[in-house]
């Protein structure tokens, strides 16, 4: 940015603040919501075992993983818990970041990425291409096992790998950020039944069309239809892209890319440099010789009862300001993506059978336009396309947006509308957030206190 933009920009907002009426109220985010958490509970209606499941899952969600159990040899952070920590376990990114500390710990000879803070929020980073110009898209990770000596006695020394030069790619463009999403309520997500999120996109269909809304579930072949899973047609819907059919899955993958922990879905390291393979592979397995269920299940299995029984956050109690925000919400057009309810079907688990969720979202991919696009393919997805977030617990959320480049709720709205450029189309949210812009500042004020009530 040249200081000639930078001039330009204070001189227009200096204008803009002239043109305002002195004592004029400007809608504004009310920020994180206080009081409890209402989250990071499990499911009522669950079994004695049940219980025990999600008990042993949330332990083992929190544990920090060390070299003996695995960590690396490239790893994000060293538990699940440190990146899903806001407002409780199971959450999104906390305020402090844990892995500007992980960096260094024992030793380990990191460098901290530029591009991560000690204020936050957490982040992984992929890269848009290769040296050769061809398709990446994977995550890098951040830290490596180099150097590092555990207190156990457990040392890398001998393991040499190096990091990525992070900053080089970041500077040319290469780099995209995620940051965590929660996962409370996911159990519920997972047994909404595919006909479902086919019938509400059916029945809102013509609504949609009238504002340029697409929308499509996350299909690949042998579907024409995009978010479905490649192999058995079903609809997948976990992750920023949807990119994920299963909550095993979700687990079993982030538990190899975020902590470099092989496991029975995932068996092989992302690094097979020798001297710094430091525990068997798998590293995480199940053991044949427990005694009870919870003994018996592998660290991702766990993760995902754990996740499946996790319960959905708990809203705050309604007021004037948020009932005539939820109604704005809908006449705007937001709930035709954010779709508020969703049901589950039959379930042999009480907690999850023929439930409501209010979930807020649709479940289905939608191109939010050049202004979002982060240019990553999976799935189906294309790069400017994102499954439409789920909002519930969105009040106690500090970062938004897949790369939590802001902490402003309001900011992060404006931000889902952009005009088509020549790489990507126009983001299918346009019409909405303009109506969005439309309102006056009492009713954008109510939105705004309606979604930080969720």
């Amino acid at each position: 940015m040249t200081k000639r933009t930078v001039l330009l920009g204070t001189l227009l907002a200096l204008v803009m603040a002239a043109s305002q009426a002195p004592g004029q109220f400007i809608s504004r985010d009310p920020g994180v919501r206080g009081g409890p958490a209402g989250a990071g509970q499990m499911i009522e209606g669950l079994t004695d075992t049940q219980k025990a499941v999600f008990a042993a899952g949330a332990e083992d969600f929190a544990e920090e993983d060390t070299l003996a159990s695995g960590l690396g040899p490239r790893f994000n952070l060293d538990s699940c818990a440190g990146c899903h920590a806001q407002p409780a376990i199971g959450g999104s990114s906390p305020r402090v970041n844990p892995q500007a500390a992980i960096a260094t710990f024992n030793g380990a000879k990191n460098i901290l990425p530029s591009f991560i803070k000690a204020t936050g929020p957490v982040r992984e980073v992929r890269y848009k291409y290769g040296p050769d110009g061809s398709r990446d898209g994977g995550v890098h990770g951040l830290f490596v096992i180099s150097g590092r000596k555990d207190d156990d006695g457990t040392d890398a020394s001998r393991c040499t790998i190096k990091q990525d030069d992070f900053d080089p790619q970041f500077a040319r463009g290469n780099v995209i950020f995620r940051i965590p999403t929660p996962v409370f309520g996911l159990g519920l997500i997972e047994a909404i039944p595919d006909y479902a999120v086919v019938a509400n996109q059916l029945a809102t269909a013509t609504s949609r069309t009238a504002l340029g809304i697409v929308g499509r579930p996350n299909f690949t072949l042998p579907s024409p239809n995009p978010n479905r899973n490649g192999n058995d047609g079903t609809v997948a819907r976990f992750g920023w892209k949807a990119q994920n059919k299963s909550l095993l899955m979700f687990a079993g993958e982030a538990y190899n890319v975020e902590q470099g922990i092989t496991n029975e879905l995932f068996p092989n390291e992302r690094d097979e440099d020798s001297a710094c393979q430091l525990a068997p592979v798998p590293n995480d397995t199940t053991n044949m010789d427990g005694k009870t269920a919870a003994e018996v299940l592998s660290g991702i299995q766990k993760f995902a009862f754990f996740m499946k029984f996790l319960a959905a956050p708990v809203p705050a109690r309604g007021t004037d300001s948020t009932r005539s925000g939820k109604a704005l919400f809908v006449s705007t057009g937001c709930a035709l993506c954010h779709t508020p309810t969703l049901k589950t079907g039959p379930s042999e688990i009480d907690g999850l059978n023929k439930k409501d969720v209010n979930l807020f979202s649709d479940l289905m991919l939608h191109g939010m336009g050049p202004g979002l696009a982060d240019d990553i393919l999976q799935g189906g997805a294309r790069g400017e396309e994102f499954r439409t977030a789920p909002l519930w617990g969105l009040g106690q959320r500090i970062f938004f947006l897949h790369d939590g480049r802001t902490s402003d709720l309001k900011e992060a709205i404006l931000a889902h509308r952009s005009p088509a450029s020549q790489r990507f189309p126009a983001s299918e949210a346009n019409q909405v957030i303009n109506r969005f812009d439309g309102l006056g500042e009492s009713q954008k004020q109510d939105l705004l206190n309606f979604l930080r009530s969720l």
